[in-house]
């Protein structure tokens, strides 16, 4: 497996990952809708798949002494090290706004630890139905993102729509913090454990399938 994340970092990773992990500064950005930045990990994982695909970096991996279901957890992995990377980023950038802004977020939820777990939620909704879909048939990886961005941005929606409309949300999660920090931590709790859920579907999902595959 450290091998193989090996390959995932400085192989397979595509160059612009860096940049788009960089975007978690738009948390300064005023009345923007927060969610939206963590698509754009979502965007560099597609990135890295769709350049395996032309790279036959899947058919490579199956030349090596490893089996599927190895190939398959690294990968997961690796997005999965690249999506906590950013919510570290985006934290720290939330913590910078606070000093520099004093106001709230008009167009979605506030820049606090709600908004880093609801990345967690959208990050585990993304890894079921983008891997899902993309070890069903590898060559189809842009079909694979399209879905996964639908149901990506409808999450986002949802965001936008009960921070203005669902008073629990509005009142207590779209807050400033630390006000409501109990709220938003049993939140953030409910939020990784269904990430840890989804991801590990998603893992389980994607061993069927790829499994039925035969590449080489």
């Amino acid at each position: 497996m450290k091998n193989l994340l090996k390959k995932e970092f400085l192989l397979s990773m595509h160059p612009i990952t860096s940049a788009l992990l960089l975007l978690s500064a738009m948390v300064i950005i005023p009345n923007y809708p927060y969610g939206v930045i963590f698509f754009y990990m979502s965007l560099a994982i597609f990135f890295t798949c769709l350049t395996g695909r032309e790279n036959f970096d899947v058919v490579y991996s199956l030349t090596l002494p490893v089996g599927k279901e190895a190939i398959i957890k690294a990968r997961i992995c690796f997005a999965v090290i690249l999506q906590m990377a950013q919510l570290l980023l985006t934290g720290a950038f939330c913590l910078l706004r606070s000093h520099l802004l004093s106001y709230g977020n008009e167009a979605g939820m506030d820049a606090n630890l709600a908004l880093l777990a609801e990345g967690l939620l959208f990050f585990g909704v993304f890894n079921l139905v983008f891997f899902g879909s993309y070890y069903r048939n590898v060559s189809k990886v842009g079909i694979s993102f399209i879905k996964a961005s639908i149901v990506f941005f409808f999450c986002i929606a949802a965001d936008v729509a009960a921070t203005h409309g669902a008073s629990y949300v509005r009142d207590r999660l779209d807050t400033p913090d630390p006000a409501y920090m109990g709220d938003k931590l049993v939140f953030a709790a409910v939020c990784a454990a269904i990430y840890v859920i989804l991801t590990g579907l998603a893992v389980s999902v994607s061993k069927k399938r790829f499994a039925r595959q035969d590449l080489v």
